[in-house]
Formats: structure tokens, C-alpha cells, sequence
């Protein structure tokens, strides 16, 4: 018997309670980027819905973006208004997520945290997102990541 990492169990939680109806799977511990988790999953690697937190002065930022792109920060700063975005140290991140980098999920944080959503997932029938580990994603919809989290759309690249 295995015992489930915490923070998928409280991502199962928090993605019941909020009505998500997607399937939770745990990838091999390889899988540490957003091609190879495509590879994994037999999807493109757009379909990946890469969740990285920004400090915007002491504030976090959640920017949900589609693995084909990197975000711009200046470019986002400037259209969400903030003055910027900078990388989130690791404690940082688990501070305001309570998850590290690389299995930071869109939902189950200890607060809410303003989040952002590449409008480039709505291509994609199936999005994956991650669950609260570097191993685990979760399928979901633009629409239902949209629904799970608040999230506003804003363009991520320049």
C-alpha cells in the first residue's frame, strides 16, 4: 500500500469541493517539464497549462500559461498593473501555494491568490494542470480552470 503525497490529497479536496470533475494522474518522477509531461501524456505540449507563481512585490501572482509559451513579464506587469513580476524564490512559492515548484496547482492554496489564465488553453478541448506535486496533473477545461479558479485572461506573451 501507498501512501498519497499531502499535497494531492489536498488538491482532491479542494478540487472536489469546487465541483472539478477531472482526473487526477501521477506521472513518473521523470517528467519534470512541460514536453515531457505531453510526451507522457499523448498530448501537445500546449495542452500543458504550466502554473507559475510571480512576486510582484510581496504580493503572489498565479499566471496559468500554456506550455508553448514563456510569459513576458514586463509585458504582463504592464497589462494586469503591477509595477512587476519577478520569479518567486522557492519559499516564496510555498509560502503562498503551500506546494513547490514544479506541482504548484491552480487551486488549493491556503489564501486566495490572483490568477491569470493564457487564453491560448482554450484550444485545447483537455487541458493538464498540475495537482499539488511535481508528479501529479489533473485534465480540466479552459472553461472549468477558468470556473475552479476566478482567473482572468491575460495575454502572456509580448
Amino acid at each position: 500500500m501507498t501512501t498519497e503525497h499531502p499535497g494531492i490529497t489536498r488538491f482532491r479536496g479542494e478540487h472536489t469541493r469546487l465541483g472539478g470533475i477531472g482526473d487526477v494522474v501521477i506521472l513518473p518522477d521523470a517528467v519534470h517539464t512541460a514536453a515531457l509531461a505531453a510526451e507522457a501524456l499523448g498530448c501537445e505540449v500546449g495542452a500543458i497549462a504550466n502554473s507559475l507563481l510571480f512576486d510582484a512585490g510581496g504580493t503572489p501572482v498565479l499566471i496559468l500559461t500554456s506550455g508553448a509559451h514563456r510569459v513576458d513579464t514586463v509585458a504582463v506587469a504592464a497589462r494586469i498593473g503591477v509595477g512587476s513580476l519577478e520569479r518567486a524564490s522557492p519559499g516564496f512559492v510555498r509560502e503562498h501555494t503551500g506546494q513547490v515548484i514544479g506541482g504548484v496547482s491552480p487551486i488549493a492554496h491556503p489564501a486566495p491568490v490572483p490568477t491569470y489564465l493564457d487564453p491560448w488553453l482554450r484550444r485545447h478541448d483537455v487541458v493538464w494542470a498540475a495537482a499539488g506535486h511535481p508528479a501529479a496533473v489533473f485534465s480540466t477545461t479552459y472553461d472549468e480552470l477558468v470556473a475552479l479558479t476566478g482567473a482572468r485572461e491575460v495575454d502572456v506573451e509580448s
